[in-house]
């Protein structure tokens, strides 16, 4: 099991200079734990990459469902009171939070590309470049 952002889906979906060491990581490990928020912030990407004609509209579409059907049966959710809390615990923003306080509530560390996010909470995140060099 692996506790995702939505860069690291991002890049599973739409191809970026991360791809293959995300491709890398769901090989290791196909259970993709994550809050159902990350459809939220996906969705803000497809569109962001549709207007900027980087992707179409079908191919946007095409990339939202195979990201839903991935993650959805995986899907962990925290209350807005513990997202409020780590929020201001580590001074983020509620989205990342939401990520932080599901990392709390499993033990684990987040897998983020999010080099802000993890100077804010280094024990409760994780680079892709260091989940992927930890032993499986």
């Amino acid at each position: 099991m692996v506790l995702v952002d939505t860069n690291i889906v991002a890049a599973l979906f739409v191809r970026s200079a991360h791809t293959s060491a995300v491709q890398a990581l769901r090989e290791r490990d196909g259970v993709w734990r994550t809050e159902p928020f990350v459809l939220i912030e996906f969705s803000n990407i497809l569109a962001t990459y549709q207007r900027a004609r980087y992707i179409s509209p079908a191919m946007a579409q095409e990339c939202l469902s195979r990201a839903q059907a991935f993650l959805r049966p995986h899907f962990l959710s925290v209350t807005h009171e513990a997202a409020l809390a780590f929020a201001v615990q580590y001074r983020t923003t509620a989205y990342d939070a939401r990520f932080l306080a599901l990392a709390d509530q499993l033990g684990s560390r987040l897998v983020t590309e999010d080099a802000r996010l993890r100077a804010a909470a280094p024990d409760l995140t994780q680079s892709l470049a260091e989940a992927v060099a930890l032993p499986p």
